[in-house]
């Protein structure tokens, strides 16, 4: 846990304006269909932040901040892999890409992606349902 989170200007400052401007979409984005934990950790050697959505002890996703750098996490197990490769052909070649290029580990397939403008949210987002329904109730 970081002892203090960032403003938004301090992250403004480490992301710059246009990419502080996606973060802020994609957590919009995130929270608006997610009912999460959020919190805050160092980013460990290659990065400075990290913002992680939990919920009952499990990672929905986790999104990661460096100079200029703005990246997003997924880890998919078994089952989340044959839902991914069963639908691939529906994803962009980018996001087929990173998949393919991504460490399967015991625990997981561990797939980051950078960000540098919204071009990949609709690809995010199905991401995501394939990890967890989203549990936020439309008002």
């Amino acid at each position: 846990m970081l002892e203090k989170i960032p403003t938004h200007e301090e992250m403004i400052g480490l992301l710059g304006q246009p990419l502080f401007d996606v973060w802020v979409q994609l957590t919009n984005l995130i929270e608006s269909k997610y009912d999460m934990e959020r919190l805050w950790n160092s980013g460990g050697k290659r990065w400075t932040y990290e913002y992680k959505y939990r919920r009952g002890g499990k990672s929905l996703c986790a999104l990661y901040a460096k100079e200029n750098v703005f990246g997003f996490m997924i880890i998919f197990g078994k089952d989340e892999r044959a839902k991914f490769e069963a639908d691939r052909n529906n994803y962009s070649p980018e996001v087929q890409r990173v998949y393919d290029e991504s460490t399967t580990y015991h625990h997981g397939k561990w797939m980051m992606f950078e960000l540098t403008n919204t071009s990949l949210f609709p690809d995010m987002e199905k991401l995501l349902q394939i990890k967890r329904k989203p549990n936020k109730k439309y008002k």
